[in-house]
């Protein structure tokens, strides 16, 4: 650890949820420059917009997406960009929910001769989209979406909605992908894309040409950046005899956690333990924000982990860390 790694401390009961509702399944996270947070999740009432203090703002997207919420993004233009993987498109809205443009066609998979939802039976790339997981915004306007769990690819589009160019293949080489689960967009013109299942995170020019990768991960979801250029990582946990898409045999149980890289990809510090129910610990982080004062949002998909046998029943499903250096 170098000496100048960020310190948090985590924020106890921080949202503030009417009686009866829940996010049990919380896939995504995003902070607008107004500072309200916005929880995209499986369940009734699947857009929450909190306040900066917790409060609860407005909900709004029943009937509006699948089950299976997957990533938000919040636009500099304060618009909202939803990733619905099981719907096969992801939607552009506006803070309260009016719809502003379509990427994908609903209902409509391509072609990649994948099972649903099964990454390693992908057998070649596809179009926009099969099961896309998430987006992010480049300095230029363009879009960026990772297509996901039954495609290899990255996509780009033009801010109008116009597709630009995919690269990807499955595979375990440089520019393949076995999951493509999250993605960043650098101010200095870097693509960071999450290969979930392939353990790293792969590093791409702006026109998909390979640069780099960072190995030092596990099973990453989603990557974003602070002001200052740190990564923040968000993992999910190997559990003991798993035997990873490349073929690695997982020998002692590896917990979920959230790493914070330099821009260089070396690591400042992690957060996290092995007791998933330990405060500040995590279950199945999925989806990561951060707001302007550095504060740190984590999303975590904890009805999944405990069906899958990650952790107990219980877990919180949003984790607020306040930046306390």
């Amino acid at each position: 650890m170098v000496s100048s790694e960020p310190r948090f401390q985590v924020v106890e009961g921080w949202e503030q949820l009417p009686a009866g509702w829940a996010h049990p399944d919380t896939a995504a996270v995003a902070v607008d420059a107004a500072g309200q947070v916005f929880v995209f999740h499986r369940g009734e009432h699947p857009l929450i917009v909190y306040g900066a203090g917790g409060d609860l703002v407005r909900s709004w997207g029943d009937g509006e997406f699948t089950p299976q919420a997957h990533g938000i993004t919040a636009a500099p233009d304060g618009s909202l960009y939803c990733t619905d993987r099981d719907h096969h498109t992801v939607r552009q809205f506006t803070p309260e929910g009016r719809l502003l443009l379509t990427l994908g066609t609903p209902n409509t998979p391509s072609d990649t001769g994948a099972d649903h939802a099964a990454y390693r039976t992908v057998k070649h790339p596809g179009g926009p989209f099969n099961c896309p997981t998430n987006l992010a915004v480049a300095p230029s306007g363009d879009l960026y979406v990772s297509d996901g769990y039954s495609n290899c690819c990255v996509h780009r589009f033009s801010a109008d909605g116009k597709l630009k160019q995919s690269w990807g293949m499955p595979g375990t080489g440089p520019g393949e992908f076995n999951l493509v689960h999250g993605i960043a967009v650098t101010p200095d013109g870097r693509v960071f894309v999450c290969d979930r299942e392939n353990d790293r995170v792969q590093i791409f020019d702006l026109d998909g040409h390979f640069l780099d990768q960072w190995i030092d991960v596990q099973r990453p979801t989603q990557i974003v950046f602070d002001p200052q250029g740190w990564a923040y990582v968000s993992e999910l946990p190997w559990p003991a005899g798993s035997i990873t898409a490349a073929g690695r045999t997982v020998e002692a149980p590896e917990h979920a956690r959230i790493s914070i890289f330099d821009s260089q990809g070396q690591v400042l510090t992690r957060l996290g333990g092995p007791d998933p129910m330990t405060l500040g610990s995590f279950a199945a982080p999925h989806g990561l924000a951060i707001d302007s004062r550095g504060d740190l949002y984590v999303a975590e998909v904890a009805a999944t982990a405990a069906a899958n046998g990650w952790s107990p029943v219980g877990h919180a499903t949003l984790q607020k860390f306040a930046r306390v250096r």
